[in-house]
């Protein structure tokens, strides 16, 4: 009699990103409606909002001081109105995906037990980590990054058509329409995910993830105008300070020919018997051709900034359970 082999049937490791999809769908859901949304607005300002405000402004400049006036005002404010929801929706994505990945995508399924249970289902502790940053990175990334691409269109199609169109350098503006966007939503998702971690705990990982993603917000507005080499321009006093962009020093130039912050003064006489001090004033900016400069760089700054986010993620998911690679039976 033959002697049986006896083999152990394989492990059948659950589908995690299946079941990361469905338990995350309501979120799903309600991105994909404010995707959609989102998407519909800014095709509708780079088309009928656009061209019934670019009339409403060419009827404005048509009117002469001797006539009286005729322009389709409700035009213009309408296309400044959604502009501006759109732009600060665009810059509210990564709190509100930081506060999601915080409550949600780590913190409650720790709070909850969910996460330990995936653990004794021969999933490792790292694959439940990496499956639950790496799916909504991917879906991050190209929404956001479509997001970007149809913001900057819109608002590269307002030039020269619309008078109160934001400037490149606007602020909000600046990171709705450029990869930073997509950088800033990733940096968001792993500082929530890092919260959730710490903390174990929905609310409060929520809280905290709003508020890292708040700080490194903050830090790169800090470090943004200084990524790229910047333009100097030097002026006279009385022609104020030169050039246009995002403005990364200004100041006075004394006899020596040093750079000095501007003065304070309390009056027109006091002001011009401090002003009399120098030779003229200096402008260091960020011209609109280096748009994309600035853009890139503070996108690849935002991105370590997010990859430490992740590192630690990882190190602090290894200090809670004390392996990253599951058990085998």
């Amino acid at each position: 009699m033959s002697a049986l082999t006896l083999t152990a049937a394989p492990v059948d490791r659950p589908r995690q990103t299946r079941w990361l999809l469905r338990l995350h769908r309501p979120a799903i859901y309600t991105w994909a409606v404010l995707w959609l949304a989102l998407v519909a607005l800014l095709l509708a300002l780079d088309g009928p909002l656009l061209n019934a405000a670019a009339d409403a402004w060419r009827q404005y400049e048509s009117c002469t001081t001797s006539e009286r006036c005729s322009y389709d005002q409700n035009a213009i404010l309408r296309y400044k109105d959604y502009y501006n929801y759109a732009t600060i929706a665009l810059n509210v994505l990564p709190f509100v995906l930081a506060a999601w990945a915080g409550a949600a995508l780590t913190g409650r399924e720790l709070e909850s037990g969910t996460a330990r249970l995936a653990w004794t289902q021969a999933t490792s502790p790292a694959h439940w980590l990496a499956v639950r940053l790496a799916v909504p990175a991917l879906g991050v990334t190209v929404c956001t990054g479509l997001l970007a691409w149809l913001h900057h269109r819109a608002w590269t199609a307002s030039q020269g058509r619309i008078e109160s169109a934001k400037e490149w350098y606007d602020r909000f503006t600046f990171h709705a329409g450029g990869p930073t966007l997509a950088a800033m939503a990733l940096a968001g998702l792993a500082a929530g995910a890092l919260a959730g971690l710490l903390l174990r705990r929905t609310l409060p990982a929520l809280a905290v993830g709003l508020v890292a993603v708040g700080v490194v917000r903050w830090l790169t507005e800090l470090a943004m105008p200084h990524l790229w080499p910047a333009v100097t321009r030097l002026s006279t006093v009385d022609q104020g300070f030169l050039g246009k962009g995002m403005v990364v020093d200004q100041g006075m130039v004394t006899a020596s020919g040093a750079h000095v912050p501007p003065p304070t003064c309390d009056s027109v006489a006091s002001c011009a018997t401090v002003f009399d001090r120098f030779t003229g004033r200096y402008n260091t900016y960020q011209p609109q051709s280096h748009l994309w400069g600035v853009q890139l760089t503070t996108t690849a700054l935002t991105l370590a900034v997010a990859a430490l986010l992740v590192t630690g993620c990882f190190l602090v998911l290894r200090r809670q359970t004390g392996t990253l690679r599951a058990a085998r039976a």
